[in-house]
């Protein structure tokens, strides 16, 4: 009997999964619409196959750190990211913390099928058109992660680096704090971290002497004019 756990916190998606799971002769299919959730049904369930979404909860790569915590049990099973994340970065990420394939959520229901199925029987999936996009990454010219960010996202990070709180930074560009914590939130999926602390040392390594970043001191220097 197959076992399958579905982790995603939009029931349409938990509904569709089902069906798609089940037509194709799972007998044992649960749901987590949280990662608490997911990680302690994980366990009770023991299953052949997890699919998991990667934002959850607000955290737009969460899904990441709950595929690193399943790979830390050592049974065998296989992991499908089933996500709208289609950068490759992403997608490289996902791989390298233990999934075994990748399909996005805007993929025919064939692909779901075929994908499931793969995953289940120990084989790899990834989209041939995906799979080009992740291998091209290694054959890129590395880019500065701060030619990514927007004048806002550049006057936050270079705040955070300097050892200001989230109401600190809202007082600094006069915005509220719900703004700060959401754009923080930005900053963290553009360069493909998780956690504040995180952040805070990604800041501190970039932005940390903004002397040596001429567009960063010209942005908050005009923020604070303003």
């Amino acid at each position: 009997m197959t076992k399958v756990l579905v982790v995603d916190d939009h029931p349409i998606v938990l509904q569709g999964c089902r069906r798609v799971i089940e037509d194709i002769g799972a007998c044992d299919v649960r749901e987590a619409a949280t990662l608490v959730s997911a990680y302690r049904n994980f366990h009770r369930l023991k299953p052949d196959l997890v699919i998991v979404d990667l934002g959850m909860q607000g955290r737009s790569l969460g899904g990441i750190e709950l595929i690193r915590r399943l790979r830390l049990d050592e049974r065998k099973f296989g992991i499908l990211v089933f996500s709208m994340h289609g950068d490759p970065i992403v997608v490289r990420r996902a791989l390298d913390a233990g999934a075994n394939g990748y399909l996005l959520k805007d993929s025919e229901p064939g692909d779901l099928r075929e994908a499931i199925l793969k995953v289940r029987s120990g084989q790899t999936y990834l989209a041939h058109a995906l799979a080009l996009e992740v291998a091209m990454l290694g054959t890129r010219k590395k880019r500065d992660p701060i030619d990514d960010l927007t004048n806002r996202e550049i006057q936050v990070l270079t705040l955070l680096s300097e050892g200001h709180q989230y109401g600190q930074i809202a007082d600094e560009l006069e915005v509220s704090y719900k703004t700060v914590a959401n754009t923080c939130s930005h900053i963290k999926s553009k360069l493909g971290v998780t956690t504040l602390p995180q952040l805070v040392r990604l800041a501190v390594k970039w932005l940390g002497q903004t002397e040596n970043r001429p567009e960063a001191s010209r942005v908050l220097a005009g923020s604070r004019r303003g």
